[in-house]
């Protein structure tokens, strides 16, 4: 015999049943929590989960002081990760969003002389302890959570800089790419390594998904013309939402 799903799931699947039959339609607000946890004979908790879980699908949307109302379930939207784009400078991420016509937008905070742990030394080339600049973002569009990234910078390329800090200074907010090429640092790779991985409950709570749930996490590291390299990040994307896709030239023979 197999093992029964938790309650949660076992809530969370009638109720997806039951509005796929129509009984609540889109823009209908679905009985109180404590009413649907009397009807199921479940704690408050396992009735959150599993109204969380439908929020996260898309199914469900929660309104502050009014309750939880059906909506129409997300697209699982494609973002493009572009080498042109990168070339171009900017925000990469603005402009994948523009075309998906949502405005991007990200929240970010940055710690300077954070000292390097290994990893992330191996990563830039740089000894263990070394300060850097750790700047750890929140990408949204239209205002919903689409990825999160930490950012680290070495302090001996950009220390005494005026873009030390990524999202301060003249070229705040303008990019890698752009703010690096201000003080002479030419940008010409980017490697990306994408993996699979489970959110952890930092990346949970900023993306609005469950502890463990999928996501794409993708290391990325920009190397100049000397292959130094001079910023490295991780990025997590959610799996439920949305999907990555590389984009890259074919070079075309002259014959």
């Amino acid at each position: 015999m197999g093992h029964e799903p938790p309650p949660y799931q076992r809530v969370a699947a009638d109720l997806r049943r039951r509005i796929s039959a129509g009984e609540w339609g889109v823009g209908d607000r679905l009985p109180s929590r404590a009413q649907l946890a009397a009807h199921y004979s479940v704690g408050p908790n396992v009735l959150q989960k599993a109204t969380e879980r439908l929020i996260i699908e898309g199914i469900l949307e929660g309104r502050s002081g009014s309750g939880t109302y059906v909506c129409r379930p997300r697209e699982r939207r494609r973002m493009v990760r572009s080498r042109h784009r990168e070339r171009r400078g900017g925000s990469p991420f603005r402009a994948d969003m523009s075309e998906l016509g949502q405005a991007g937008a990200w929240e970010s905070n940055s710690q300077a002389r954070t000292p390097a742990p290994d990893h992330i030394a191996q990563r830039l080339g740089i000894s263990p302890g070394d300060f850097c600049v750790r700047t750890d973002y929140e990408f949204l569009a239209d205002g919903r959570p689409v990825q999160t990234s930490a950012s680290w910078e070495p302090m001996a390329i950009t220390g005494q800089s005026p873009i030390v800090l990524p999202e301060m200074g003249p070229l705040a907010g303008r990019g890698v790419v752009e703010r690096m090429r201000s003080i002479g640092i030419v940008i010409d790779n980017a490697v990306e390594i994408p993996r699979p991985g489970r959110a952890t409950p930092a990346q949970a709570n900023l993306l609005g998904i469950s502890v463990g749930d999928l996501v794409l996490l993708i290391e990325r590291t920009y190397y100049d013309t000397d292959g130094r390299p001079v910023e490295t990040a991780d990025i997590a994307v959610p799996d439920v939402r949305w999907e990555v896709a590389y984009e890259y030239g074919i070079e075309r023979s002259d014959q």
